[in-house]
């Protein structure tokens, strides 16, 4: 275990925790304000991914297809909300749970079916490309710096305009009490539409950013959702600032765990039996993570006010 490789990881786990956060901090607002469980906020963060393989296939450009990607995605989460998920809002979660999980199925078949079910991807842009020296013959590579810088700046922004604009006053009373402020004549089914395009645009964000690194293919967004889910309860619901602080935890402990466990498990074991035990306790890490913060504080690290 070397300071390079300690410190590789620690900025691997924080482009995981950035990207987690892009797609955490949705889905909590949805959840927080909506009180709507939507499963199918993975496939936006991959269908993200794909429109940007489209865009840049039609431009060559990367710039230019991430904002086309994010428009694109941004429309097609309108078009959800429309469509499906604003006919569920009274509904219990069950029928949500139902639901959203039937437009998962829908959406990953329709990729297969658009796209083909081979793995794509499109290229770094040469501006990010190339790697930032971090000791003597290291460097780290320079796109997944900005990725994490990017998703930094992305939080900051999503804090002013949660915390200092009067949309996100609503948003937070919405979180608080949504029947207050129906009673008090705002229009909740448009801050609904607000809050859901939004969350769909920063999902979306976040698979046009993991493309270049990842492989855009069917199901991608499956094990995302899971993870942001994760970070939603130990962050506590509809908290902005509870997702971005537990995406970056849940990023650092997974990627550290997942690289290091079986090393410290050597300290006291024996190398077979540790290179058995290391990556289990590893893969359970997060979810321990979660059940320690359940027991001490049941409502996350940072509940939105009234929760």
């Amino acid at each position: 275990m070397t300071a390079t490789l300690v410190a590789v990881q620690v900025l691997n786990g924080l482009q995981l925790g950035v990207l987690l956060f892009l797609v955490a901090a949705g889905l909590t607002l949805v959840f927080g304000v909506m009180d709507f469980i939507n499963l199918a906020h993975g496939v936006q963060y991959m269908l993200g991914a794909y429109l940007a393989v489209s865009f840049y296939g039609l431009t060559g450009n990367f710039f230019a297809a991430l904002v086309l990607a994010l428009l694109a995605a941004l429309a097609f989460g309108l078009l959800l909300e429309f469509l499906v998920f604003r006919h569920l809002y009274d509904r219990d979660h069950l029928d949500q749970v139902l639901a959203t999980f039937g437009v998962i199925l829908f959406l990953n078949e329709g990729v297969r079916i658009v796209w083909g079910a081979a793995p794509l991807s499109y290229p770094i842009p040469a501006l990010l490309g190339g790697t930032i020296p971090l000791m003597e013959g290291f460097g780290y590579p320079i796109y997944r710096v900005a990725m994490i810088l990017a998703g930094l700046a992305t939080a900051v922004l999503l804090w002013v305009v949660v915390t200092r604009t009067r949309v996100g006053m609503l948003v937070r009373a919405g979180a608080t009490n949504p029947r207050m402020v129906s009673a008090l004549g705002v229009n909740i089914r448009r801050l609904f539409m607000i809050v859901f395009g939004f969350g769909a645009m920063l999902a979306g964000f976040a698979g046009v950013m993991a493309g270049p690194i990842l492989s855009v293919e069917p199901g991608m967004g499956d094990g995302v959702l899971i993870l942001a889910f994760v970070v939603i309860v130990i962050g506590g619901i509809g908290s902005i600032r509870g997702a971005f602080v537990a995406a970056l935890l849940i990023g650092l402990v997974d990627t550290l765990g997942r690289s290091f466990m079986t090393d410290i498990f050597k300290a006291f074991l024996a190398p077979a039996a540790a290179n058995q035990v290391g990556p289990a306790i590893a893969s359970m890490l997060i979810y321990l993570l979660m059940a320690g913060v359940l027991f001490f504080r049941p409502s996350g690290l940072f509940p939105a006010a009234g929760r």
